[in-house]
């Protein structure tokens, strides 16, 4: 009885057909009751010393299926399964098993749960997206119901994640997991690693890999420097780091595979960076999302608030200090100003392009001396750095240690005219799919700012990408980069470059304390603006280097 939740099929409930459904349902039931009642009776039975390690491993399964269960019946779109798993829940509780509950309020930290997409709430078209992308993926990640505040960007989202992830392509499926997994160590991001070990181990990768890079085929050992230059310092990949791959001889890499692995990579890093930004927080079925401990009087007990798991009330206490409405409704209106002052010189005059070119290295100059307050090293646990190499490689400012890296023109290497035709020629659809997400992050818009209507956000949505992209050396010539440090205050610029360069460094003070009157759906599409300016900056150095080989 030591089998754990490799022995249900779940997949049954991710169909369209609710008999199907019910099947799935009736058969789930039978065997966690199965596995229940011979828990029961070995409660009842004198125990022999060689049955301890048997029934610890019987529970420890059967408490994984009670997560999974728990997961369900809170994010599954299909009404027939919530309701039925937490009836199999309730039956296990009555048998006398302890059932597990929830921990923490809802998808984000940073979040309140209220203001938050409730499952089984959403109307006929986010139920279609949820239905699809519980299909896909067997959950309804909290990454989904925080983007979800953005129907438009989350459908192409999910499109191109669902492409890159399951459908024809270069890269065998389990390949796929483990470089999303490579990818998400490099930010010490246990979420993201541990719903791609559930995935890798699904598709049937082997369960040797995950003990640590090294017992991964050298094919993706190999992978390990690009990985760790791509996702900290991205202006540091040559042509010669494609070369080493495309000609290992038995390990080496085809180019249609290299650009796959590409995409992933520059994908779940950023995937990263929304994680942390957005506070997600871990899933239901996973460590640290549920308890087996009763709720104490009070909703929580001490062990929760050591833990971080603190009461609704303390979680959304605003820990950027008590900051006046008034203050920050002047915050917003002073911003407002500014864009308005702005489109007013730009109409007026302007400025030469050696006084855009001295602008852009000074705005490059000063991003290099934004920094947090908190900013200290952050140790990565052994359960995530085991999946990568060299664990203190990280961010380093360009002109650090007097070391100077060329600025990279757009003019000269873009996505539309040169990264895209490269990545649709090798990996046919994908250029298209990723091409079509990076329009809509960027000109996304509801013409609101807090709380004033009909503005025209362009040129603030500019400056953040722009700012981005600064960041790693990237210029435009038509643009004037003296408007950044008109736009962006230095508690924004915080965030930003914590966000895209250490999100493993993000705290809940550093998102608060930026445009304190904004709404929380303003401030994830902020991120959905931040990730997808590093996946794309991240994909033109890359693909750049690529190019290069080629020719």
């Amino acid at each position: 009885m030591a089998e754990g939740e490799n022995e249900v099929r779940w997949d049954g409930l991710c169909s369209r057909d609710s008999t199907t459904r019910e099947t799935a349902l009736e058969n789930i039931k039978q065997t966690i009751l199965r596995k229940t009642e011979y828990l029961r009776s070995v409660k009842e039975t004198p125990l022999r010393p060689s049955d301890g390690l048997s029934n610890a491993v019987s529970l420890d399964g059967l408490n994984k299926l009670l997560a999974h269960l728990l997961m369900l019946s809170k994010r599954c779109p299909f009404k027939d399964v919530r309701e039925k798993t937490e009836f199999i829940l309730k039956s296990v509780q009555e048998l006398g098993i302890r059932i597990p509950r929830p921990l923490g309020h809802g998808p984000s930290r940073f979040i309140p749960e209220k203001e938050i997409l409730q499952v089984g709430s959403e109307d006929a078209q986010m139920h279609t997206l949820f239905a699809d992308s519980f299909a896909a993926l067997g959950r309804l990640d909290n990454i989904t119901l925080v983007m979800v505040f953005h129907p438009q960007y989350l459908e192409s989202f999910l499109k191109t994640q669902h492409y890159l992830l399951q459908m024809d392509g270069p890269l065998p499926l389990h390949y796929r997991h483990y470089i999303g997994i490579m990818a998400a160590a490099r930010h010490q991001c246990s979420y993201l690693v541990n719903l791609h070990v559930n995935d890798f181990l699904h598709v049937g990768g082997d369960p040797k890999w995950l003990n640590g890079l090294e017992n991964a085929p050298q094919k993706l050992q190999n992978l390990g420097e690009l990985n760790k230059v791509l996702a900290h310092r991205p202006w540091l990949i040559t042509k010669e780091h494609i070369e080493g791959l495309l000609k290992a001889e038995e390990h080496s890499w085809s180019l249609a595979e290299l650009v796959h692995a590409v995409v992933l990579l520059t994908h779940y890093h950023s995937l990263a960076s929304f994680t942390f930004g957005c506070g997600i927080s871990p899933e239901i079925h996973c460590d640290g999302g549920h308890t087996f401990r009763p709720p104490s009087v009070s909703n929580y007990c001490i062990c929760d608030i050591t833990n971080g798991n603190h009461s609704v009330d303390e979680m959304q206490v605003n820990s950027a200090g008590n900051v006046s409405v008034s203050d920050s409704f002047f915050e917003v209106e002073a911003l407002m100003e500014k864009m308005r002052q702005l489109q007013e010189c730009r109409d007026e005059e302007e400025a030469s392009q050696e006084e855009m070119a001295s602008r852009f290295e000074i705005e490059k100059r000063e991003s290099m001396f934004v920094f947090s307050s908190d900013d200290e090293e952050v140790t990565p646990a052994r359960d995530v750095s085991r999946h990568f190499e060299d664990t203190s490689y990280g961010y380093k400012d360009f002109s650090r240690h007097g070391m100077h890296v060329p600025t990279f023109r757009v003019q000269d290497y873009c996505w539309e005219d040169h990264g895209y035709s490269l990545v649709n020629r090798l990996y046919p659809d994908v250029g298209q799919l990723i091409d079509e997400k990076f329009h809509i992050a960027y000109n996304l818009t509801y013409n609101t700012m807090a709380m004033h209507k009909d503005v025209d956000t362009s040129m603030l949505r500019r400056a953040i990408w722009n700012y981005i992209h600064c960041m790693f050396g990237i210029r435009y010539d038509d643009y004037d980069y003296g408007e950044i440090n008109q736009l962006l205050d230095r508690s924004f610029k915080v965030y930003i470059k914590t966000v895209v360069c250490t999100p493993e460094k993000v705290t809940r003070r550093m998102y608060d304390s930026f445009w304190r009157q904004f709404k929380h759906s303003e401030k994830v599409h902020v991120n959905l603006l931040l990730i997808e300016a590093r996946m794309q900056a991240e994909l033109l150095y890359a693909l750049r280097a690529i190019t290069r080989y080629m020719t």
